[in-house]
């Protein structure tokens, strides 16, 4: 667990939670979802003394659970934000392997329950898999609750570890430049960390699109042998699951924004003396990072749906070729026989066994019916050629 101590011109790591905030600045308390129940006696006695309320026994159940929806819920005192990040392919991994060893000690009639595996023709596919973070918002306070090594956390660790130090070595002249990289209150932090998680979102959008196009190329290539549906379906499959969990997270943050717009003036101030103008400042800065991380979201939900209904899409069009393609083979098979029906009725004729048949015995027969049947036959297939009835496809 971390905690961290910002004031007005620097910050500071320190071993155990304050009595009180500063007095212009917020105290942010990180840890890990299998820390949070062992250190839960000293995170409601660091919320009631920073914060001025304890987390209620729900709120705390949903901050340590790893599965939680992303929601928003909110008190008198503190907001309650959960959003999903994008697990990482460790993570990613870490459960194929464990739910491969479930599925082992099962036996092999569980193989029809198990997900395809990372490496298993959904290799971007399956990158879409979340985790849960959990955010207490306090004027005055932050707790936040992670998945074990979760990148987003660490990122801003490491970026306000070297600030720390380079605040500490450079002395008071480099407060100022140290500030403007700093979080201005809790909220400001906690949407800084959301904003790094939506980024992971968007960077995925690449890999989906490249995987899809790829499939639909296979698809859409003359002959085309296409033979994996299975993936191409669980594909459609976890870009649906990709659009509600962006609809849950655009929920979640248009319930906080409004909570934001409607919260009074003195909540933003960080002193008493703070002025109107000044609260008036920070409010829209905390509503316009909000916006921002909404309108990524929002991105992000739109290019989901466009590839779900690229794929389906594509297989429409990969059906009808193929009933294009039949159809083709249909019309000329049916325009050969066409060709050869006359062709076999004369040779029926002729073949019947009578014992007088007009120009049996004569030498000339024989070449006067091939050379008809001869010329019935360009006839025929000169009028199907006019007719496009048989006619070269290009494929």
């Amino acid at each position: 667990m971390q905690i961290v101590e910002f004031t007005a011109d620097s910050l500071r790591f320190v071993d155990a939670p304050p009595a009180q905030p500063p007095p212009d600045g917020f105290v942010w308390l990180f840890m890990e979802q299998h820390e949070f129940e062992a250190a839960l006696p000293m995170i409601q006695q660091a919320a009631l003394s920073l914060g001025g309320s304890a987390l209620l026994d729900l709120h705390c159940q949903d901050l340590s659970s790893s599965v939680h929806p992303s929601y928003y819920d909110s008190t008198s005192v503190y907001d309650l934000v959960i959003f999903r990040r994008l697990a990482t392919q460790a993570e990613t991994h870490a459960e194929d392997a464990h739910e491969k060893a479930i599925n082992d000690y099962h036996g092999q009639d569980s193989q029809r329950f198990r997900r395809p595996m990372s490496g298993q023709n959904l290799p971007a596919f399956n990158r879409i898999s979340s985790k849960a973070v959990g955010f207490a918002v306090f004027d005055r306070c932050l707790i936040s609750v992670h998945p074990a090594g979760c990148y987003a956390a660490k990122s801003f660790i490491q970026r306000f570890l070297a600030d720390a130090k380079f605040s500490l070595n450079a002395g008071r002249a480099d407060s100022a430049s140290s500030r403007s990289r700093l979080p201005i209150s809790p909220a400001d932090l906690a949407l800084r960390m959301i904003n790094a998680m939506v980024d992971s979102y968007l960077d995925l959008r690449k890999v989906l699109t490249s995987q899809l196009e790829h499939w639909q190329a296979d698809l859409l290539r003359a002959n085309s042998r296409f033979d994996n549906w299975g993936a191409l379906m669980t594909a459609r499959s976890q870009l649906h699951v990709l659009e509600e969990l962006c609809d849950e997270q655009h929920d979640a943050m248009q319930e906080w924004l409004d909570t934001l717009r409607e919260q009074p003036l003195a909540s933003f101030a960080k002193s008493d003396d703070q002025g109107t103008q000044a609260a008036q400042l920070q409010r829209d800065q905390l509503v316009a990072r909000a916006r921002d991380v909404m309108e990524h979201i929002e991105r992000v939900m739109q290019h989901a749906r466009r590839l779900e209904q690229s794929a389906e899409t594509v297989v429409q069009i990969h059906f009808n070729a193929q009933s294009n393609r039949t159809n083709d083979i249909m019309r000329t098979l049916t325009a050969v026989t066409a060709i050869f029906l006359p062709l076999n009725l004369i040779t029926g004729f002729f073949g019947m066994n009578f014992v007088h048949i007009p120009g049996l015995h004569s030498a000339a027969a024989f070449w006067t019916t091939l050379g008809f049947m001869v010329l019935l036959v360009v006839v025929v297939l000169t009028i199907f050629l006019r007719k496009r009835y048989i006619a070269r496809t290009g494929r």
